[in-house]
């Protein structure tokens, strides 16, 4: 499939597909789910909450994708049936992420003794007693805990807290595999590690750059936001080593008249650089800028501070190096300045192919330093969004679920608790496996997500997760890493409700720093039970002299009151409930140039071109468009010609050069694994490779960025083989 463009994103087979997934969940099911006064489930764009479930905080409607309804499907499944569990283990493994996922839900708390080779069901009285004395008699130092983004605020600060007030600050969530280096690049330059901008900014922008991301597939309701801007005669440059067929035209179901002509055109200019070059072109678009004499001088100089290193360091580059670098001419990245310095308001989007790399933080400065450059940080309708992935990631993130906690943050929860908690430093995700894999970590307790499918180097994370001798997952589906990573240690797998199904009501936090407060109260399963029951039950017999009544936290209401006097910027959480307003998190979004720095300044960051590599192909793992995260919906994707899981896309004429046809099976290796995959032609620059998360996994170092702890996903150095000799 060498030529993308024929392929239209979106369009009448996404609708028809919609269609088809509702009818399987049923017509009222869906329409209940849908339309209930709940966040979505799917990524952190965010819509529902108090506006009603397919509404955002503009009040558009409708504001719902085929994510939205993938994740519902899921949650409106009935409960797996008692039968399949007297099937081994080794059964379990040879199903597919897919094929997991539509098990049913899991209804039945499930247990795993030591050297078992199958999960027994369970009733909750010895789920939790037995819990509470395996962590009991261990030593808290030696355990870790981490979530995912899909649970609440509520149950994430309740988490943090048990772990804490148990004895260790082992506290991770999924942001250490995905946008860490945003958190890390943002705080260097702008003093926060959040979106400096809100939806309506995008309502009002001339320019948005969409760098390393793919929102055709991932965040499909912010292709109606570029859509606009180009209907509003604005621009969208796409900045992305892979054609994405679904980022040149995409046929927008909300939009009749996009369906009607085929399409609408989605990005003005698109530019492919090489995989991991991408410092090399920013300092490129910000040379040209300089050299064009389209700074913004008055913002340099009245709110900015180091400019005279950062202008030094790119006078001291030159073009041909640049172009070297990254594989775009001069003439090219001169175009691109003078389209950015045209507008007047520019907002710069990025996802995981910028901080999926060993340099992922200098990445994000990269982007951060070429918006400062023209003063489009700081006022409306520009600035800068990180495409966050799962729904309440961030918020996860803001109320505590993280190693480290700021000393304002700390001293404050010990005093509203009357607690000292630990003083060592806690350890990244990564981190904490390394320590499992080497005998340091006996117990694990872990909500939502697939830690295992999620982690890099697959068979490192099988020997990671195998050591570790007890394990405690808290989900609403079976998924991969339930049944691969056991080892003979004991496990426990407790069936938690799903956002709809909060027993009381919860709160979720946008990519847009937009807080939401959802109602919960569907009832479809009886014997699953909230994160939160389970965290505050769990808290009362682990911890029954603490001075913590973890038993009255599991009231959300009683959560929030905390969480609004301990963290900065969430005060309105207190009486959301009652009053039901929903709100900006405070000093987050910048309107006006005040930045969180100690002087109050942007900074601009010096960042080197990274060393160059003399690998064979640079591969990039990537979603799929019937994907969310580890959750596989679909096996083939229909943005990519219908490939499957097992693809490896490449550069038609590198394929030619290895004497490769389309579809022909061949072996990636790397220094961590190797796979079997099927070649498929790909528009994509010379030297570049795409597999699929997580399955690529396997080729994935452990190696990660110094500065955020990300592993490099999206530059891997890889080598094709033919019958086993390198092509």
């Amino acid at each position: 499939m060498s030529e993308t463009s024929p392929i239209v994103g979106g369009g009448p087979k996404k609708v028809l597909y919609t269609l088809a997934t509702i009818g399987r969940m049923g017509v009222g099911k869906a329409a209940k789910a849908l339309t209930a006064k709940n966040a979505c489930k799917a990524c952190a764009y965010g819509m529902g909450g108090q506006r009603g479930g397919m509404t955002n905080e503009l009040d558009e409607f409708p504001s719902v994708c085929n994510k939205s309804v993938q994740a519902q499907s899921t949650d409106i499944q009935p409960a797996i049936p008692d039968a399949i569990f007297a099937h081994s283990l080794a059964d379990l493994q040879e199903l597919t992420g897919k094929e997991m996922e539509h098990l049913g839900r899991l209804g039945t708390p499930l247990f795993k003794a030591e050297g078992a080779d199958r999960f027994m069901p369970v009733d909750w009285d010895f789920a939790m007693a037995h819990a509470a004395r395996k962590l009991g008699a261990a030593d808290p130092q030696r355990s870790f805990f981490y979530s995912s983004g899909r649970s609440s605020n509520e149950a994430g600060f309740l988490f943090q807290l048990l772990a804490r007030a148990y004895g260790t600050n082992n506290v991770n969530n999924c942001s250490y595999y995905c946008h860490q280096a945003t958190s890390e690049g943002l705080a260097t330059t702008i003093g926060k590690g959040t979106s400096s901008v809100e939806l309506e900014d995008l309502t009002g922008a001339d320019l948005i750059f969409v760098i390393g991301a793919n929102p055709s597939s991932n965040h499909p309701r912010f292709i109606h936001m570029l859509k606009n801007c180009r209907e509003r005669g604005g621009q969208v440059i796409v900045i992305n080593p892979a054609k994405e067929p679904g980022l040149v035209k995409f046929a927008v179901p909300k939009s009749p008249s996009s369906m009607l002509k085929g399409g609408s055109e989605i990005a003005s200019d698109y530019v492919q650089p090489r995989i991991g070059s991408d410092i090399a072109l920013m300092k490129g678009i910000a040379k040209a800028v300089l050299e064009l004499g389209l700074e913004d001088r008055d913002f340099i100089a009245s709110h900015a501070s180091g400019f005279e290193a950062f202008a030094a360091d790119l006078d001291g580059l030159n073009w041909d190096a640049i172009s070297a670098a990254c594989g775009i001419s001069a003439k090219e990245i001169g175009h691109i300045a003078r389209q950015y310095g045209r507008s007047k308001h520019a907002v710069f989007a990025w996802g995981m192919g910028m901080t999926h790399h060993i340099h992922g933080v200098a990445n994000v400065e990269a982007i951060a330093n070429l918006a400062m450059l023209r003063g489009m940080v700081g006022k409306r309708f520009a600035g800068l969004l990180p495409l966050r992935g799962h729904s309440n990631v961030q918020g996860i993130g803001t109320i505590g679920v993280k190693p480290v906690l700021a000393k304002d943050v700390l001293a404050k929860m010990e005093a509203e608790f009357g607690v000292s908690f630990p003083e060592e430093r806690g350890m990244d995700t990564m981190a904490c496996l390394k320590a499992a894999e080497a005998g340091s970590i006996d117990n694990a307790v872990i909500m939502g997500g697939n830690l295992w499918a999620a982690t890099p180097d697959t068979a490192f994370a099988s020997r990671a997760m195998e050591a570790i001798g007890f394990k405690l997952f808290l989900t609403t589906t079976l998924n991969r890493g339930h049944v691969h990573g056991l080892g003979d240690g004991e496990v426990l797998v407790l069936p938690v409700t799903a956002r709809d199904e909060e027993w009381e009501p919860t709160t979720q936090e946008s990519m847009f720093n937009y807080v939401r407060l959802s109602d919960g109260g569907i009832r479809r399963l009886e014997n699953v039970r909230p994160e939160s029951w389970i965290l505050g039950a769990l808290g009362a017999q682990l911890l029954p002299n603490s001075p913590i009544d973890f038993k009255a936290f599991s009231g959300h209401s009683k959560v929030r009151d905390a969480i609004a006097t301990i963290v900065p910027g969430m005060e309105e959480l207190a009486d959301i409930d009652v009053a039901k307003r929903e709100f900006h998190i405070k000093s987050r979004v910048m309107h006006t140039p005040e930045f969180g720095t100690v002087d109050g300044k942007a900074h601009f960051v010096v960042t080197p071109l990274p060393a160059a590599t003399a690998a064979q192909l640079s591969l990039a793992t990537v979603r799929s468009e019937g994907q969310f995260n580890t959750i596989i919906y679909e096996e083939k994707d229909s943005y990519r010609g219908g490939a499957g899981r097992d693809a490896v896309f490449l550069n038609a004429d590198d394929m030619a050069g290895f004497g490769v046809r389309e579809g022909q099976v061949v072996t990636i290796a790397s220094d961590a694994g190797r796979m079997r995959a099927v070649a498929r032609a790909f528009d994509l620059p010379r030297g570049s490779a795409m597999a699929y998360y997580p399955e690529a996994n396997v080729l994935v170092g452990t190696e990660v960025d110094p500065r955020s702890k990300t592993p490099a996903f999206k530059s891997v150095s890889v080598r094709l083989e033919l019958d086993g000799v390198s092509a």
